[in-house]
């Protein structure tokens, strides 16, 4: 799948190139191509030192929670319902803490430390692989929930907003809220489709329930706030969050008599080992994005659409906003420039900023997401992992238009 998903993007960006060139002219898009090849080449080795970083830091303190048995109570409160959405991890196996910990920082918007959570989940959910180079069930289904993951407080789109003078930066809060649950919702249906997991099993049932619940109860305590109380409870959470991880691990393994300093030192050596490991797979994947951007071809389906629904006679609004959330899934720098574009160009508080603010706070970069994770460990056969992941984020598209439509249509 990943083969011919990465030559099709090279044959998309060629067959859009061609029709610049000699319907329209433009005889410098094959340079703008070939920078685009450099350009991600560079951007792939940036990330990769940044994630040098963040990976030894994060993976340090993981080797200290998991000497002191945080990450293995964790697997085991959760075993009741992973053994049926897992069924080939066993119960209290260290992945199912990870999975959990990589949940939490994506719904609290905690990047730095979702990712080297994830990662390190992964690497443990390889170890029960029995094909290495094809990504199993369990990892399937932990990226597509990765990256459809519900994002509870979208603190970074309210920034956004705030700086672009938004006089209410969370008034897409529960916008956003609702169609990142629709996108984990399909991501969570479309898998287990395909691997025929028993959703309607009483456990999952009540687990999910009681998710439902809590997020009821959170939507109906946050959207009480003022503008100003809801951005700072959001950004005190998410730092709260992060740094209350951070003590538990060190004062777990402290009254576990874990010598604290030689564990994160060994956990921070797997940290280099897996950053180093990702450069390929990163220039791989950015760099056939980047050809792909530059060749046009996202803008020629954008003008594709608008003329459908332009014949059609329907509102065409909301294909203002569909640049970023054709960007999204391939780039998470170009959607965050194409929000603040549609932002400066439309006005912040326009229909087409409103949406795209929903876009890019319910959808995932996709692409980005599956190069690395499954870069990380070495696998090159996805199976149904791209399809899923997609689908959860058509899902979440579609939520974020209707949704816009009826708060602010």
């Amino acid at each position: 799948m990943l083969n011919w998903l990465w030559l099709g993007f090279f044959l998309a960006a060629a067959v859009a190139g061609l029709a610049r060139w000699l319907v329209g002219g433009d005889d410098g898009v094959f340079s703008a191509m070939v920078a685009a090849l450099f350009d991600m080449a560079r951007l792939s080795v940036e990330v990769m030192v940044l994630l040098f970083g963040t990976l030894t830091l994060w993976l340090g303190l993981l080797r200290i929670g998991e000497r002191a048995g945080l990450v293995e109570a964790l697997s085991r409160l959760l075993s009741p319902l992973f053994t049926r959405l897992m069924p080939e991890v066993p119960k209290g196996h260290p992945a199912l803490g990870l999975v959990t910990l990589n949940f939490a920082a994506n719904a609290l918007s905690i990047d730095n430390a979702a990712t080297p959570i994830g990662l390190k989940a992964m690497r443990e959910l390889q170890t029960l692989n029995p094909s290495p180079e094809s990504a199993s069930n369990a990892q399937i289904l932990f990226l597509v929930l990765n990256t459809s993951g519900l994002t509870v407080l979208p603190v970074t789109i309210f920034m956004y907003r705030l700086q672009q003078g938004a006089p209410d930066p969370t008034l897409v809060f529960l916008p956003i809220l609702l169609a990142t649950s629709a996108s984990t919702l399909a991501g969570l249906l479309a898998v287990a489709l395909v691997q025929r997991l028993r959703l309607w099993d009483p456990v999952v049932l009540a687990w999910l329930g009681g998710v439902a619940l809590l997020l009821g109860g959170l939507i109906a305590l946050l959207a009480g706030m003022g503008a100003a109380a809801l951005a700072a409870t959001s950004t005190l959470a998410g730092n709260l969050a992060l740094f209350a991880v951070v003590i538990a691990f060190l004062l777990g393994g402290a009254l576990r008599r874990v010598p604290v300093y030689e564990a994160f030192v060994e956990g921070a050596k797997q940290g280099f080992e897996v950053a180093r490991n990702l450069l390929p797979y990163l220039v791989a994947m950015l760099c056939a994005i980047g050809v792909l951007r530059a060749s046009g071809a996202l803008d020629f389906a954008l003008e594709g659409v608008r003329a459908v629904f332009g014949w059609l006679g329907t509102d065409t609004r909301f294909v203002d906003a569909l640049p970023t959330a054709f960007a999204k899934p391939f780039s998470g720098s170009a959607a965050r420039a194409l929000l603040i574009e549609t932002m400066q160009t439309h006005g912040v508080d326009s229909f087409p900023a409103l949406l795209a603010a929903t876009v890019q706070g319910s959808t995932e970069t996709t692409f980005y997401v599956l190069a690395v994770y499954f870069g990380a460990v070495g696998i090159r056969r996805a199976r149904h992992a791209v399809g899923c992941a997609l689908t959860a984020d058509l899902a979440g598209i579609l939520a974020a238009i209707a949704v816009c439509y009826a708060f602010f249509g």
